[in-house]
């Protein structure tokens, strides 16, 4: 009994899913009739019958019939073949053969997929052939009102344009032949070969336009201004050499003669209409012109700077001489009183040797100006050398004197800080005795001992003859950090001993009652009695602590209110 139920159920579900695959595929066969109906409706026929209002001739006529007859095709055989396929899809659902209704889909697509193809080739042809035909309209017309414009201005200003006229007459002619050639083709219905002529022609008339602007300009840079420009830098060239300026090194003749060259060249090319090249070598030789200019002018200053300064470095060196016999005087009495740094004493004879040098350098420099053999730029060079070689020495000098003068200022201020230190320890030793400290530490006795030494060093340093300030520099930074040091420790000291002091009487108040106080209290003042009173501070602190917390800082709060 369950078996025939379990069968029953079975095949109503395999019936459900049955029916609801056929039910899909019967919305597969409606979206492929609706693609059918919208290809049958595309406007095909519309754009075929705007073709025809061109010339119907040549390749317009011959492209017309093949798109006339691949749309035959398609209206005629191709949706019709795809009508017997629907009915054969539709047959195989109706009889649930869900494969082979699958396989006629797919044939379907692939039919449908390839019209849409055709269509889309057919409809951007017409596109095209129909824009060409406008736009070969618009653009031959700017064309042909360039070529006028182009052709009245060359008739009127025929002379600003040389030898270039012929060439440029010659592109014009055949400007007007490819316009001829344009209307032909048009003619003929050839719009889309038409096309591409209009583009060929108006990137000519671009040129032309480009050329004609140019050329004028081009032509008097070439054949007026570079050339008069040329001669004046040949007539500069050839004064200067009158007037004595040596210029062989700039071999500007060579030159001058090389560019005028390429200016002829340049011009070939002019006559030819290749401006690219022109434009480009007009430039370079700008910048060849600016460079000759340059060097001649850098030769005139140069001279200029000769004339202004040769009769001063005589002068000066006169001036260098004599502040160096100054300076090797002043050396030998400060030597008297002073020793100087290893090589020191030496540098008034350096000074000497170096002017020396400088003085024949300069001679020669002298002979090459009377012997007109050399350019001013390298002379000029030499003498800026010079020059500045001799302001070296200059600074040198006086650096030098100025260190000689100080050498009396550093011995008065390291006696007067050596005097300052000595009344600082003792100013330090008066505060201890006040204090009433019963002894000091071995660890201040030998601070103590050491600053009060190298304070006797910088005495001694001092007294000696002559006197070596370096050393005395050295005592003293020695003697200036031992003192300091030693002023840290005293307060260190008068402190400690103050307040170890006050916490053991403060803490005698609790001796009695407290045997570990008394203890702690009784090893603080046997380090007192040693002298070590910050470890009595210590002591005293940590024994009192345990029993008031806090004591330290109050007797520390009331000795700065008594202070």
């Amino acid at each position: 009994m369950y078996g025939i139920i379990g069968i029953i159920v079975l095949i109503l579900v395999l019936l459900v899913i049955s029916f609801i695959v056929r039910k899909k595929y019967y919305k597969e066969i409606d979206k492929l009739e609706a693609w059918k109906i919208d290809i049958m409706n595309r406007p095909v026929l519309e754009e075929l019958g705007k073709v025809k209002q061109l010339n119907m001739t040549g390749q317009t006529e011959e492209k017309f019939e093949r798109w006339r007859k691949s749309w035959d095709e398609i209206v005629t055989v191709r949706l019709p073949d795809v009508e017997d396929y629907l009915f054969d899809i539709e047959e195989y659902t109706d009889r649930f053969h869900f494969r082979k209704a699958k396989n006629e889909q797919a044939k379907i697509e692939g039919v449908l997929r390839d019209i849409e193809e055709k269509i889309e080739g057919i409809l951007s042809e017409l596109s095209e052939l129909i824009g060409s035909e406008e736009k070969n309209k618009v653009e031959i017309e700017d064309v042909q009102k360039k070529y006028k414009s182009l052709k009245k201005h060359l008739l009127i200003h025929r002379h600003t344009y040389g030898n270039a006229i012929k060439k440029l007459e010659e592109q014009i002619e055949a400007v007007a032949a490819d316009i001829q050639k344009f209307d032909e083709l048009t003619t003929n219905g050839d719009y889309l070969e038409a096309r591409e002529l209009v583009i060929g022609l108006t990137a000519q008339m671009n040129n032309l336009e480009e050329k004609v602007e140019k050329l004028p300009n081009l032509l008097t840079e070439i054949g007026t201004l570079i050339p008069s420009q040329l001669n004046e830098i040949e007539e500069g060239y050839k004064e200067m050499v009158e007037q004595g300026f040596i210029l062989d090194h700039l071999q500007l003749e060579k030159e001058v003669v090389q560019l005028r060259k390429t200016l002829t060249t340049f011009n070939n090319y002019l006559e030819q209409t290749e401006l690219a090249k022109v434009e480009e070598g007009v430039l370079e030789i700008k910048e060849k012109m600016e460079i000759l200019y340059d060097l001649l002018e850098k030769e005139v200053h140069a001279k200029h700077y000769i004339q202004q300064h040769q009769n001063n470095i005589i002068s000066i060196f006169d001036k260098l001489k004599e502040t160096n016999q100054k300076i090797k005087e002043e050396t030998a009495i400060v030597l008297e009183s002073y020793q100087l740094v290893e090589g020191e004493q030496h540098i008034p004879d350096n000074f000497e040797k170096e002017l020396s040098q400088l003085t024949k350098r300069y001679e020669l420099l002298e002979a090459k100006l009377l012997e007109e053999n050399s350019a001013y730029t390298l002379l000029s060079e030499d003498l800026k050398e010079i020059k500045n070689l001799m302001e070296k020495i200059e600074k040198e000098q006086q650096e030098f004197t100025e260190h000689l003068q100080t050498l009396r200022k550093d011995e008065l201020e390291a006696r007067d800080k050596v005097q300052e230190l000595k009344r600082k320890i003792a100013e330090m030793r008066r505060m201890i005795s006040k204090s009433n400290v019963p002894g000091l530490p071995n660890d201040y006795q030998a601070i103590l001992e050491r600053a009060m030494e190298h304070v006797q060093d910088v005495f001694v340093s001092l007294n000696e003859k002559p006197l070596n300030m370096a050393s005395v520099q050295q005592h003293l930074n020695n003697a200036v950090d031992d003192v300091e040091h030693l002023n840290a420790k005293t307060e260190d000291l008068i402190e400690n001993v103050v307040l170890a002091e006050r916490v053991i009487q403060y803490g005698n108040r609790y001796r009695a009652r407290f045997p570990h106080v008394a203890k702690g209290l009784q090893q603080a003042e046997e380090a007192f009695r040693r002298f070590e009173y910050r470890a009595a501070l210590e002591e005293a602190a940590t024994a009192l602590e345990e029993v008031e917390p806090g004591a330290l800082k109050h007797i520390e709060e009331m000795l700065d209110e008594e202070e």
